[in-house]
């Protein structure tokens, strides 16, 4: 990647750190539940808004890159995701809520569709992985901070011009106007659509097995990310008795290993072929889900954690990067439909309430397990020749 190249993709990365903003539904949504003394019931329809526009959007969103081109799907993206954050500094009344959240998941839908295939007309190398899990990498640094920020506002350790836990919400607008201004100032090539398509053509691209495979393996991806982060905690209540605040840490060092993953793959993607690294995350994440589900012990179920934490943490990019490849005059399609997997996120946690109620959390464990079972199946296709992936 020349000089040029590195240059434009500092917006596209400042792009990543806004696509993480979407990640503050769950602290955010616990405080509302709080200060509004909501049901948990009605609470989680906050954060559950999120998924059931990536279902609506996805697919669109592919469509309408076609029309407009990727960097301009970015820009309107950062333009919802914008508003959305504006809308908590007028009050905190459940109505108002509702419309931010679901702003904040159409922006997100539209953005997390339309930035990989934009990072593909900047990196036309083969380091399209690699660059894609530093991406990641970016976004879980502004999942991380949403908590830290929410509770310094709650707690007045910062300034908050009486907004409380709520100045989380300006602090992100503000960047999410900076890296507006970013991108709309980088000119970016892009290669035209070579033609116009409906949601049927779309869809039609599910009849490729590569694509269907890479559909299912998002869902999987993103179901156990969800689903690990929800169960991790009550695995260590259940077996050692734990208090919800002490079994918390279990999360904090899911994304703790995620992040590291992430980081540490994108080096490794580098000088290591896509197929053996995802087995090897594979690997871990198998070896996580019997420590998880037969584990006792503290030690054993904390290095599940961190192995299930490390070994997810590159699947999304690897099994993206091999839709996109697959077909390269189709791309913005294929992105909608991987984007629209993560509706997997709201599919996997059903199934595993059911089965933890019938057989305690491992039940849970087990549906997970099964997510990593196809994982396991599915083959990448071999890495693309240098002259293919344009390498000089």
């Amino acid at each position: 990647m020349n000089k040029t190249n590195y240059l434009t993709m500092i917006p596209v990365m400042l792009c990543f750190f806004a696509m993480g903003f979407v990640d503050l539904v769950g602290i955010a949504s616990n405080y509302v539940k709080e200060d509004l003394q909501l049901s948990d019931s009605v609470a989680n329809v906050l954060p559950s808004l999120v998924f059931f526009w990536f279902l609506i959007f996805s697919v669109p969103t592919g469509m309408l890159m076609n029309k407009i081109g990727r960097k301009k799907t970015v820009l309107l993206s950062l333009i919802v995701t914008v508003v959305s954050l504006l809308l908590p500094l007028f009050g905190e009344n459940f109505p108002l809520m509702l419309v931010s959240f679901s702003l904040l998941g159409i922006g997100n839908a539209l953005m997390q569709t339309s930035l990989n295939p934009l990072v593909s007309s900047v990196i036309r190398g083969g380091n399209l992985a690699s660059t894609l899990t530093f991406g990641q990498f970016v976004k879980a640094i502004a999942s991380f901070m949403a908590p830290y920020i929410a509770m310094w506002g709650a707690m007045a350790s910062i300034p908050t011009f009486g907004l409380g836990w709520r100045v989380l919400f300006p602090v992100y607008m503000i960047i999410g106007v900076l890296a507006s201004v970013f991108l709309l100032s980088t000119p970016i090539e892009e290669e035209p659509a070579d033609r116009a398509s409906s949601v049927i053509d779309c869809v039609k691209l599910l009849s490729r097995p590569v694509i269907l495979l890479s559909f299912l393996g998002i869902m999987c991806h993103v179901g156990i990310d969800v689903g690990t982060n929800t169960t991790a905690p009550k695995i260590l209540m259940e077996r050692h008795e734990m208090t919800l605040n002490d079994a918390a840490f279990a999360t904090s060092l899911y994304f703790i290993f995620r992040t590291i993953g992430c980081l540490t793959g994108s080096i490794f993607l580098r000088v290591m072929s896509n197929r053996v690294f995802f087995i090897i995350s594979v690997v871990m994440m198998a070896l996580a889900m019997i420590g998880l589900g037969f584990g006792t012990s503290k030690t054993v179920l904390y290095t599940a954690i961190a192995l299930v934490g490390y070994g997810n943490s590159n699947i999304f990019s690897l099994v993206f990067t091999q839709a996109l490849l697959s077909d390269k005059s189709r791309q913005n399609e294929i992105s909608g439909l991987m984007i629209m997997g993560l509706f997997g996120g709201t599919i996997f946690p059903l199934f595993m309430g059911f089965a933890s109620d019938a057989m305690g959390q491992a039940g849970a464990v087990a549906v997970m397990a099964l997510g990593v079972v196809y994982l396991a199946t599915q083959s990448l296709t071999p890495d693309p020749s240098p002259r293919e992936r344009g390498d000089d």
